[in-house]
């Protein structure tokens, strides 16, 4: 069991910010990785169907011996945590609560900014988790889907692509919002171009670090952390082999030679 791979899934290439993470902190862990592209963006979907994505990709994960499930998708964490921990028979992660106790400690002034996509803006989940915790802080939640077909085309160091991050930030100017959570997790891949808009007075946080923080817990306390000398990481996409393949080096810096897995083959699941 100890040997077993950590199974990491999101919409697309956005779940990469915390796999890189996980692969940096977590060197010796197995890991299997699949980017849901061909039903990006889940922002955009209802609750239902991106629970029925979720629960399909999590079987997969089970059927392919993974000892634990990370949803690194801010979107699929607020419709489908709860569901998934009752349906599956090993731990689930998300990245939402772990990315609000980082924001929490972070702010100084408790206002506190949340960029996400549509369904996870409406869902409130940022929002709620945060004021769980200390009700008195003020919370922000914006949508920027525009930001996500920026990060999966790869086209992020493009002449426009700043003037579109800006575009996307304006509800923020004059919010007075001193703490931004990256509430989408292809938003990382980009923060350097949210924190030109930004500006030095507003700490950024990537919610990928804290969740890894909770993977690395979950495993020491489960006595299910790996030593593995060579470990392997498989990846996974449903769209789009070698563009997947192109945009994940530039993010990971390493070749990711994923493998197709079809939609039509997760829905059996």
């Amino acid at each position: 069991m100890k040997v077993s791979p950590v199974a990491y899934m999101d919409s697309g290439v956005g779940g990469l910010t915390v796999a890189k993470v996980a692969l940096e902190k977590l060197p010796h862990e197995n890991m299997i990785y699949l980017g849901d592209e061909a039903r990006l963006p889940y922002g955009e979907k209802t609750t239902n169907e991106v629970r029925q994505y979720s629960a399909e990709i999590g079987h997969f994960f089970v059927d392919q011996g993974a000892k634990m499930m990370v949803i690194a998708c801010n979107t699929a964490t607020a419709a489908a945590l709860s569901y998934l921990r009752k349906l599956l028979p090993i731990p689930v992660i998300g990245v939402i609560e772990p990315g609000s106790m980082a924001a929490v400690k972070k702010t100084k002034n408790k206002k506190i900014g949340v960029i996400a996509t549509r369904g996870t803006v409406a869902s409130h989940s940022y929002r709620d988790t945060i004021q769980k915790i200390d009700p008195s802080i003020e919370v922000k939640e914006v949508a920027c889907p525009t930001f996500i077909p920026l990060v999966e085309s790869g086209k992020y160091h493009s002449k426009d692509a700043q003037a579109k991050v800006q575009e996307g930030l304006k509800p923020f100017q004059n919010s007075g919002i001193d703490t931004l959570i990256l509430g989408c997790t292809h938003f990382p891949i980009i923060a350097d171009l949210i924190d030109n808009v930004m500006g030095p007075d507003v700490t950024l946080v990537n919610p990928g670090y804290e969740t890894v923080n909770a993977v690395e817990r979950e495993l020491k306390d489960t006595d299910h952390l790996a030593n593995v000398a060579h470990p392997n990481a498989q990846f996974y996409t449903t769209a789009d082999v070698k563009r997947f393949d192109e945009v994940g080096k530039q993010w990971l810096h390493t070749d990711i030679d994923a493998k197709l897995i079809p939609v039509k083959q997760l829905e059996k699941y």
